[in-house]
């Protein structure tokens, strides 16, 4: 059977009317969505990561269901370099619904540490890239995108090693020791307590190891913390310049070795 020429025209004519009025009013009631991120909520989790929550809003109220919503979030250090990936998916929202739920990132803290050494002493942002993307009427691809913040306050703020106080004994052999007492001091700024262990070692000008020593931490959150480090190093191996190398085993990172020079 043969179908008119003009028949088609028409059929597909009205196929096109009909599929713009739809695309139009389908973003025409976009207006009516409501989609939000709210502030990002640290937390730990029970395998010490740091667990990033942000809140998402997502109402409903416009003609069609909202299909194939995805939101796509990136930690970012100052450097722009990408630490940690979050994502969440919801199939589909129904016209007239309104969804609450968590997007959450979680993040590595040794990670984060070594990646940037801000992070551990210096107060700085966590910067969050995010990316929503959807389908209106569950046909129609729409993205957008959006910048958050969060405010990072570091563990070993100000974190310094004093002047050390020096003494001299004698072991059962005669050979000179020389006792260093080393004042250690930083402000706890996390969220978090920092609770571990502080070891140090310290080289000679030859880069040989010539003595360590370890001390016991614990910083509450927001409070400044004072110690001191006893060293023990044979004094005929002492010279004078060389480095320190910090290491610092906590229960919820672990960071090392930090080199502190000395007499230069």
């Amino acid at each position: 059977m043969r179908v008119p020429i003009r028949m088609i025209s028409v059929a597909t004519s009205f196929f096109w009317i009909f599929l713009i009025i739809f695309s139009v009013s389908a973003l025409y009631s976009m207006k009516d969505i409501k989609l939000s991120l709210g502030e990002p909520q640290p937390s730990l989790a029970s395998d010490n990561e740091l667990v990033l929550s942000i809140p998402l809003e997502i109402v409903n109220k416009g003609y069609y269901n909202l299909g194939y919503l995805n939101v796509s979030t990136d930690i970012l250090t100052e450097n722009r370099l990408p630490i940690a990936h979050g994502f969440t998916f919801i199939p589909v929202v129904d016209k007239g619904e309104e969804v609450n739920t968590t997007h959450n990132i979680r993040l590595n803290l040794t990670e984060l540490m070594h990646t940037s050494q801000s992070f551990l002493f210096n107060d700085t942002e966590l910067r969050i890239n995010a990316k929503v993307s959807m389908r209106a009427a569950e046909v129609i691809p729409i993205q957008v995108s959006s910048n958050l913040s969060m405010p990072w306050g570091a563990p070993l703020h100000d974190f310094t090693l004093g002047i050390p106080e020096l003494t001299t004994y004698y072991e059962a052999n005669f050979t000179p020791i020389c006792r260093a007492v080393v004042p250690v001091s930083f402000e706890n700024h996390a969220f978090f307590d920092v609770i571990g262990t502080l070891q140090v070692r310290i080289c000679n000008s030859t880069n040989a190891s010539i003595g360590e020593g370890q001390m016991h931490i614990e910083a509450r959150q927001n409070s400044r913390y004072y110690g001191s480090l006893e060293l023990h190093v044979p004094v005929d191996s002492v010279t004078a310049d060389g480095r320190l190398e910090v290491f610092l085993t906590t229960t919820f990172f672990n960071y090392g070795p930090l080199e502190v020079p000395y007499g230069h």
